[in-house]
């Protein structure tokens, strides 16, 4: 097997590493030499040396990239992030900041000569400026509590920023003779959400005046609402746009509340005037999600993506472009079956770059407004996760693969070829040999063909039997695409000299809405026969022993992993099921997100008359218990509110009552995935162990 070969670099930060250091320890922050490593094989900690790319902003003559790099300091257990500057045509890479703390949310000012970035100082999140080599960084807002999120107005005039404002009162509000008192008194449904409990504030967006002195304060947009914009716990900034005159602000809310919050996606864009102050719903009619909206260069069009269906959060997400003089609005997904998602104007505002899921890789896209054409500029073994023209009229671009992290690559958009601008992590990846990564086309039991993707460990051997990993994708709606991650790394996992086999089972996009849609009210129907489908075709295979077989996932592919535990019929030797559906009852009144259980299982478990989700509870794991046999990894974060960690401990304890091998791996700081370094490294050993236990002896 090959070494990753990577293309010689336009700029490498590796060739400054001793100047980093000696600049680190004087300032106590932290960017890493290459580590020299005693293996060509990864592990846990190799795989958390890596430098992590992202906040990729071009710069407005569109000749320079600023982006950050953040790395994970293992023995303090925590990130340290910098930020850079590279030509888009090639030369050094420019460490610009250098810092104990933590730069985010930089971007351009609109003439260029000043770059704006959020940080911590004195305590409070604050808006800084500095100028484009890094000198001479001044802060320029003192907003009391803080802010999360900044945009400048194009015309410098404004700053558009995101706050977090208190409406709600807390328990020693209510009683304030009880200052020591600690409990929460609630009303109603989304009191937490995915891995925090409700702090009683709203993010809300702000205009204030720029360029008068310091900002103290702000028109607030939604002021004395219950509204939060950018929605929580994921949305940013980008669901707030300027026009390119300055004179109106689009953002994207969920205007609701407690249980209709819950029960509903149906967010909106409005559209703000500053001159008049009044609001207006620009997409009322549409039901379903209006999210990221951005406006053309000439501030004539509006994009952005939508969904149709309320409740449906895995609903196609479809290109939207609004004429802001007429109204008129155009689907121009009407006839595509894909998804659309990072829209990004061309500099001339004739077309629109986006990225979308293709057959389980992520290809950059092209729409032609005048034609309504949609083409693909791209096609690899790889994932383009943003995209922006430059301005002369290539494309930056970051791209990850199973076999590398995110880099920043220029794109040629008349032929797909890229040439990498980055190389942050090319002096560890040239010492490490990755696995094959193959594509495989398995038949299905209705006689469908699904794409599975084979990892091989590295230094394969075709003469040597290996055990084999069957992986279950989340989500459900999740891609099994070609994604770099830092706990279900495939790479990583094929080190520890497994195969590893990937299905693309019904669920998953890129293979158009019916293979999609099909998974929805049927977890325990076709997408399980493809799981079996896709790990006995493999275990046919000379290399694989099909007597040391296991499965893995999380999320859904955790309940998946539950649900084989009790129909299996004796293929797998090992199982490891990370915060995943145990009991489908239990779910559904533990939850918040209730517009997903309601679509993807049919409705509440009281509901007899329901037959189609009655259907559902029926595939709950802990029907089956009786039949488990097998020895089970059980992992839980304690902050998972989404499948919250009394799942992990109902399979676990029920395991361990029915006399099966059972391991609990609980993090009581985690939520729904493993943030922290030494949490992922500790994940990563013991997930390596029980495999090793059982599948290996």
């Amino acid at each position: 097997m090959k070494k990753l070969v990577i293309l010689p670099v336009l700029a490498l930060l590796l060739s400054v590493g001793t100047k980093q250091k000696s600049m680190a320890e004087e300032n106590k922050t932290y960017v890493p030499d290459t580590p020299k490593l005693s293996s060509d094989v990864m592990t846990p900690e190799v795989l958390w040396s890596f430098g992590r790319i992202g906040n990729t902003e071009l710069s407005p003559d569109g000749k320079t990239v600023l982006f950050g790099v953040t790395y994970y300091h293992i023995d303090e257990n925590k990130p340290y992030r910098e930020l850079y500057t590279v030509p888009v045509k090639g030369g050094d890479v420019k460490q610009i900041t250098n810092t104990a703390l933590n730069e985010s949310g930089a971007q351009w000012r609109p003439d260029g000569k000043k770059i704006g970035y959020l940080f911590a100082k004195d305590g409070d999140m604050q808006l800084w400026e500095m100028n484009p080599d890094g000198s001479n960084p001044t802060q320029i807002s003192a907003i009391e509590g803080g802010i999360s999120g900044f945009k400048y107005s194009p015309d410098q005039k404004h700053i558009l920023y995101v706050k977090a404002i208190k409406l709600d009162e807390t328990i020693n509000d209510l009683f304030p003779d009880m200052p020591k008192a600690n409990a929460r008194l609630e009303n109603d449904l989304m009191y937490r959400h995915w891995d925090s409990w409700h702090d009683y504030t709203y993010n809300h967006p702000f205009i204030a005046a720029y360029g008068e002195g310091m900002i103290t304060a702000g028109t607030d947009l939604l002021e004395g609402k219950r509204y939060d914009s950018p929605g929580k716990p994921f949305d940013g900034i980008e669901e707030l746009a300027w026009s390119p005159d300055g004179k109106q602000v689009v953002y994207s809310c969920k205007k609701m509340t407690g249980k209709a919050y819950s029960l509903s996606t149906n967010s909106d864009l409005y559209l703000y005037d500053l001159a008049s102050k009044k609001t207006v719903n620009l997409t009322e009619e549409n039901k379903g999600y209006d999210k990221s909206p951005t406006f053309s260069p000439d501030g004539s069009k509006l994009a952005w993506t939508s969904m149709e269906r309320d409740g449906y959060e895995a609903d196609q997400t479809r290109v939207f472009v609004r004429d802001m003089k007429t109204g008129k609005t155009t689907n121009y997904s009407k006839d595509w079956e894909q998804h659309a998602a990072h829209l990004s104007w061309s500099r001339d505002g004739q077309s629109i770059f986006f990225i979308s899921d293709i057959h389980a890789t992520d290809e950059i896209y092209q729409l032609d407004l005048a034609s309504g054409k949609i083409d693909r500029l791209t096609d690899g073994v790889h994932n383009y996760q943003t995209v922006v023209e430059t301005a002369d009229g290539q494309l930056v671009a970051q791209k990850v693969s199973m076999s590398q992290p995110a880099e920043l690559y220029v794109v040629n958009p008349k032929n797909g070829k890229d040439e990498p601008l980055t190389a942050v992590n090319k002096g560890t990846l040239d010492q490490l040999e990755m696995g094959k990564v193959e594509e495989r086309w398995v038949k299905t039991v209705d006689d469908k063909e699904m794409l599975v993707w084979v990892i091989y460990p590295p230094h394969f051997d075709p003469n040597k039997k290996y055990p084999t990993l069957l992986y279950c994708q989340g989500g459900p709606q999740g891609t099994v695409s070609q994604f770099w991650s830092y706990r279900w790394n495939f790479q990583m996992m094929a080190a520890n000299d497994y195969i590893i086999v990937a299905p693309n089972r019904r669920g998953l996009p890129g293979f158009g809405m019916e293979w999609l849609e099909q998974i929805s009210k049927d977890y325990g129907g076709l997408n399980i026969q493809d799981y079996f489908s896709a790990i006995d075709a493999l275990a046919k295979e000379p290399f694989v022993d099909e007597n040391r077989l296991g499965a893995v996932g999380a999320s859904y592919g955790g309940f998946s992993v539950n649900y084989l535990a009790g129909h299996h019929e004796g293929r797998f030797k090992a199982f490891i099921s990370h915060c995943g559906i145990f009991n489908f009852d239990q779910m559904y009144v533990t939850t918040e997100e209730m517009w997903f259980e309601n679509w993807d299982i049919g409705g509440p478990y009281w509901d007899k008359s329901n037959q189609v989700a009655q259907r559902s509870y029926s595939f709950s794991p802990h029907l089956f218990v009786e039949k488990w046999d097998t020895p089970i990894l059980v992992i839980h974060g304690e902050k998972d509110f989404r499948i919250p960690y009394t799942q992990g401990m109902g399979a676990f304890n029920a395991a361990v009552l029915r006399d099966v091998p059972a391991q609990f791996l609980y993090f009581p700081e985690e939520s729904h995935w493993v943030t922290s370094a030494q949490n992922g490294i500790v994940w990563q050993r013991v997930f390596k162990n029980w495999l090793d236990k059982w599948l290996k002896k």
